[in-house]
């Protein structure tokens, strides 16, 4: 907090105080008004001018400062100035105290809540800088909603000052003139009760509604439009036609089917998609064996003198492909017809809003269907680097099909599935470089993790590049070469194979996007709506396919919100929740992760505290030789609310489990240090680090006094 603030809000306050100890608030009632009325009048004849400012700098100073008394004020303007002249001066004399009161409470306070309810205050700001204008529109149609409260509220949004005057201005001018033309007749009154009847008040309120009435004519203008040029079935085949059958689509038709809705899936190359077949589970097998070779390299460690393995890689890529096609049993065409899904393995084509053309074997067919889902995945992104297609580069869709291991390989990329695949290729023999642009790996993590990691990975044995850019592939005397600049020079890093692992994606083309004008944005993922809908309100999307998050368990979870809102999105919809969403990077030591880090909080202004606990105090970690990594959390300041959680260590994944299930339902620290945890367990090092918390925060005070006590019974 700058210097500025505190003078502020002294200044303020004794502002405030003097209001009140000179109760000055007597000199603002209706009595008051009435018995200086001929005064007050006989003064404004006299001084015109001088009676306009005076009125409306106190009219300020009481809005302004939020005192009480604005309404007898605004009585009081109609009374001097008449109808006109007074709505014209409480006009703007209001608006400009509304603003300095907005003004003060954003200086203020603003960042003070937003320190403490970041996460909360992201969605309100979402909404608020979408339709502010329309939220502060609304409420100053309706005086049932104090406006000192609205005017302070509105400074804690990133709503603009400009915004926020000119909205005031026109949405409390309907208010002004009842008030001032009830000042016009001020000795009639008996009551403030008597100037808004029950009549008026409904009328208000109807007024306050108008806009969100407004917004959705507006927006059904909008979809009318959207489907102007579709002519839409009288009736139809299904309820939902779901394209794409990864983590999204099965999902998606796992809940219409069993909701008994008539539900067709979509897929052109294999059942589960991505994730069983060329992502998730193969690469956690590869791991898997790869970690076993790396624990009996450390036989000495555990006791053991000497501990050897012979193995082939075509073995190991065998056993890769056992695993995907027991588990592929889960995603099976008969596990899904079983349970009431039409499968059809063949290529989609929306041809319609509400028509989707399915080609198998030389046939095709039209289904029309109410809803369509999307859930058609993305695909391993490849750089646009110079002589990239002369190398038969791998990628995570291809590398599968290896039977041999590479002696020399080059992966580029220093994200999650480039640092799995380097050190899963280093333990099984592979000579590793990798290659980052950035300055370290995992760059979305905090620097002690991405420095940790790259000591491992080094130790390992591999050649970690970072700060090395990729600009062109050259074969030269037959040996294939990457030149990457580095701090001004060409570097020249020799390989036998690469394998291209930056990203992945979205696919957009080939099944009627372009033909529909579906949105996009600008990431080339499908643009959607806190409901999964797409410009198109019948037509989802989920996954992989419209972000924001490219995870299995995300695209499960949006296929939930989009088969549900599809299914029942005109009786009640559901807007999805991003509120929890856990990762985790499967290398070793595992690093895994909830909410916020350090680095997104300092970049989002969020102040944090940290509680740190490290695994080479854990009896458990120190059992399993395994004692390296910590648990990090981000907490409120002075408070045991969780903000995010890192974990880097054996089994973080699973170790992250009980945060996520913390923050989904507000636990606190104190709370998670009193749930009993067995010993000895790795999960033990989430309740030893609300310890630190909680040392970190005793009440010194009360301790002092409690030993007092104890002192006094010894006698």
């Amino acid at each position: 907090m700058n210097l500025s603030r505190p003078a502020l809000l002294v200044f303020i306050a004794a502002l405030i105080a003097t209001f009140f100890v000179f109760d000055f608030q007597s000199y603002l009632t209706l009595e008051a008004l009435k018995m200086q009325q001929a005064s007050i009048d006989a003064y404004r004849s006299a001084h015109p001018s001088m009676a306009i400012a005076i009125y409306a700098m106190i009219y300020i100073a009481v809005t302004g400062l939020s005192l009480p008394g604005a309404t007898i004020l605004t009585l009081a303007g109609g009374a001097m100035f008449g109808l006109l002249w007074g709505t014209v001066i409480v006009s703007f004399a209001s608006t400009i105290g509304a603003t300095l009161a907005f003004l003060a409470a954003r200086l203020m306070f603003r960042d003070e809540v937003k320190s403490r309810f970041g996460a909360r205050l992201k969605i309100i700001d979402a909404g608020v800088a979408k339709e502010g204008a329309l939220y502060l529109f609304t409420l100053r149609l309706m005086p049932i909603f104090p406006f000192f409260m609205i005017n302070l509220a509105m400074g804690l949004t990133p709503l603009k000052t400009a915004v926020f005057y000119w909205v005031s201005q026109v949405g409390m001018l309907a208010g002004t003139i009842v008030y001032v033309n009830a000042g016009t007749q001020v000795a009639q009154l008996e009551s403030l009760a008597g100037i808004l009847s029950p009549g008026l008040l409904t009328s208000f309120v109807l007024l306050g509604i108008f806009p969100l009435l407004a917004t959705k004519i507006v927006e059904a203008i909008k979809t009318n439009k959207v489907y102007a040029t579709w002519q839409k079935p009288v009736r139809f085949d299904n309820n939902i036609v779901v394209i794409g059958a990864g983590s999204g689509g099965l999902v998606t038709s796992y809940i219409a089917a069993a909701v008994k809705a008539k539900v067709t899936l979509i897929e052109k190359h294999k059942m589960g998609g991505d994730c069983l077949n060329t992502g998730c589970v193969p690469s956690k097998a590869l791991i898997r064996s790869a970690k076993l070779l790396a624990d009996i390299r450390r036989a000495a460690d555990f006791g053991i003198n000497k501990a050897n393995a012979e193995f082939d890689f075509a073995d190991v890529m065998d056993r890769v492909q056992t695993i995907v096609k027991t588990i592929g049993s889960h995603d099976s065409v008969q596990r899904y017809t079983d349970l009431g899904v039409e499968v059809i393995e063949g290529e989609a084509k929306m041809l319609s809003p509400w028509e989707v053309q399915v080609t198998t074997a030389g046939e095709s067919r039209v289904i029309t269907t109410q809803s369509i889902v999307i859930a058609a995945g993305a695909r391993p992104s490849v750089p646009p680097i110079q002589g990239i297609e002369d190398i038969d580069y791998l990628t995570s869709d291809n590398l599968w099909a290896l039977r041999e291991l590479p002696k020399r390989l080059l992966v580029l990329g220093g994200g999650p599935m480039g640092c799995e695949f380097a050190q899963c290729f280093a333990r099984f023999g592979s000579q590793v470089t990798q290659v980052e642009m950035a300055s370290g790996l995992l760059g979305r993590e905090d620097c002690d993790v991405s420095k940790m990691i790259m000591a491992k990975f080094r130790e390992e044995g591999i050649d970690v590049r970072v700060g090395h850019t990729a600009k062109k592939f050259i074969i030269e005397n037959g040996e294939k070469i990457l030149i990457a600049g580095y701090q001004g020079q060409d570097v020249h890093i020799p390989f036998d194979q690469v394998l291209v692992a930056i990203g992945r994606v979205a696919n957009t083309q080939g099944y009627g996007l372009e033909e529909l004008g579906v949105e996009l944005l600008d990431g080339n993922t499908i643009a959607i709506n806190d409901f999964q809908q797409t410009n198109y309100p019948n037509i989802f999307a989920c996954g992989d396919v419209s972000g924001p998050f490219q995870f299995t368990h995300t695209a499960a979870h949006q296929a939930w919100y989009a088969a549900v809102n599809a299914l029942f999105g005109s009786v009640k919809k559901f807007r999805t929740d991003y509120s929890v969403i856990p990762q985790a990077t499967f290398i070793d030591p595992e690093v895994a992760r909830v909410g916020l880090n350090e680095k997104e909080a300092i970049g989002q202004g969020i102040a944090y505290e940290v509680s740190t606990y490290h695994l080479e105090d854990l009896d458990r970690a120190i059992a399993d030789g395994a004692a390296q990594g910590f648990v990090k959390v981000l907490t409120q300041p002075g408070k045991d609310r969780i903000l995010g959680v890192t974990i880097v260590g054996e089994h973080a994944g699973d170790l992250l489990a009980e945060f996520v299930l913390a923050m989904k339902h507000h636990i606190g620290l104190n709370k998670l240090l009193g749930i009993i945890h067995i010993y000895p367990t790795m999960v033990e090092a989430n309740k030893y680090v609300a310890g630190v918390w909680k040392r970190n925060h005793l009440p010194e005070s009360l301790l002092r006094w409690v030993a007092r006590y104890h002192n006094w019974r010894r006698g």
